[in-house]
């Protein structure tokens, strides 16, 4: 494999802050730029530059530990920082389209693997044949895996259906490419928020009032920060780190050690022994505990922005990892993906419209399921930091649903393949 450019994680941060620097820099200006960000969301912006960087081959991900760093540490500290000033009352009155939507995505995921299968048999039928262990449907449960719940829900899915793991780079090839698209196109909706609400019909009433909630609550305690109130909050949030990793494992331990159902990878329930899905969950129900306390003051003095700074960072690791060259590398399997990610807007689209659904339900909803608990946070915190947490609730249900819903999919596409012929 070639060598990066910048092939030392001293050199690719410092890229990395490079890209957010302009972009922060760029959206304060007037004239060209301010016409800029009006089609490009900042936030968009954040995740496509590093995404050049390394389809350039400046940098490269896979020998980075940068987001290694970001979605175990800086993401759960994020979580704490975003949580503290929460409203769960407010929260309770956006009532039931977001579940709504949400399971809407996750039909959309599971009916839209076989309808893949077969649209693509019928214009590319080598790329989805294969046999036993080869047989491209057992490779797409494992996507299926990943766009219901996580990481996980993916390895499990592996598990269950033996794909042969030397064709398994392949996809997460697809895996990669087509949900970071797919993220880019939620994000450049954001920007497009008033319209598509007006074309959906929409009832954001419950959602500006818990934005309006939260803005009063800000300049309530809003102070100027001072070092102590620095030290502070990131004592708080990396204290609650180092519990929520501690936690997690302990958790995931025993229940692997306690429950066969836990460790049998080929169990349904496996993905509940996942650390990361502990991590993010223990880090959000404290966060969560602390906006009881008076911890949730430190709000006044920016609890929530330097939580949004780790979520920026978080993004430009993200897009660090999309290469805009594969998208030739595996032209079938990526006319699956396409295709099958497709399904699931249409699905989404559709159902928002039906129920009049605003497009934060739509966005926040759709990465639960593609994204989950690394991406919808970010998306949710790009409508307004007091929405974060709604994005985190639902991820995690994802991954309370993601095997079982992947399951159901592969039967589905195995049916489907069989009916293609393939």
């Amino acid at each position: 494999m070639k060598t990066p450019f910048f092939d030392n994680d001293f050199y690719v941060l410092g890229v990395l802050m490079f890209c957010l620097g302009f972009v922060f820099y760029t959206s304060q200006l007037s004239g060209f730029w301010q016409k800029f960000y009006k089609i490009v969301p900042a936030l968009l912006l954040c995740y496509l530059l590093p995404a050049i960087f390394t389809s350039l081959g400046l940098i490269d991900e896979s020998k980075s530990q940068l987001y290694f760093i970001a979605s175990r540490y800086l993401l759960p500290a994020s979580l704490v920082l975003l949580t503290l000033s929460i409203d769960l009352k407010a929260i309770a009155r956006l009532g039931s389209k977001a579940l709504v939507v949400f399971f809407a995505g996750t039909f959309g995921i599971i009916i839209g693997g076989p309808l893949a299968i077969l649209i693509t048999a019928a214009i590319m039928p080598e790329a989805v044949g294969g046999a036993g262990p080869d047989a491209v449907w057992r490779g797409l449960a494992t996507l299926a895996g990943s766009w219901i719940g996580g990481g996980a829900n993916q390895a499990a899915m592996l598990e269950i259906f033996k794909y042969n793991p030397d064709k398994y780079g392949g996809m997460v090839l697809v895996d990669i490419l087509v949900a970071n698209f797919w993220m880019a196109i939620i994000l450049l909706g954001i920007g497009k928020d008033n319209f598509l609400n007006r074309f959906f019909k929409a009832d954001t009433s419950a959602i500006e009032a818990l934005k309006v909630r939260t803005a009063k609550f800000e300049q309530q305690v809003a102070r100027i920060p001072n070092l102590t109130d620095w030290m502070l909050m990131l004592t708080l949030a990396f204290l609650v780190v180092a519990l929520s990793h501690g936690g997690a494992n302990w958790i995931s331990s025993f229940l692997e050690n306690n429950f066969e159902v836990i460790r049998n990878k080929q169990s349904a329930l496996s993905s509940f022994g996942s650390q990361f899905f502990w991590l993010v969950s223990l880090a959000t129900l404290i966060g969560i505990g602390l906006s009881f306390t008076k911890f949730r003051n430190l709000e006044g003095a920016g609890a929530g922005k330097m939580g949004s700074v780790f979520i920026y960072f978080l993004v430009a690791t993200i897009g660090m990892k999309m290469d805009l060259r594969m998208v030739f590398d595996n032209p079938g399997l990526l006319l699956i993906g396409f295709i099958w990610i497709f399904i699931h807007a249409v699905v989404l689209l559709v159902t928002a419209k039906l129920i009049k659904a605003p497009y934060f339900f739509v966005a926040v909803g759709s990465m639960a399921n593609v994204g989950g608990v690394a991406s919808a946070p970010i998306v949710g915190a790009a409508f307004h930091p007091s929405l974060t947490s709604v994005g985190v609730l639902l991820a995690v249900l994802g991954y309370a649903v993601g095997t079982y819903g992947a399951m159901f999919c592969a039967y589905l596409m195995e049916v489907a393949s069989g009916i293609a012929g393939v």
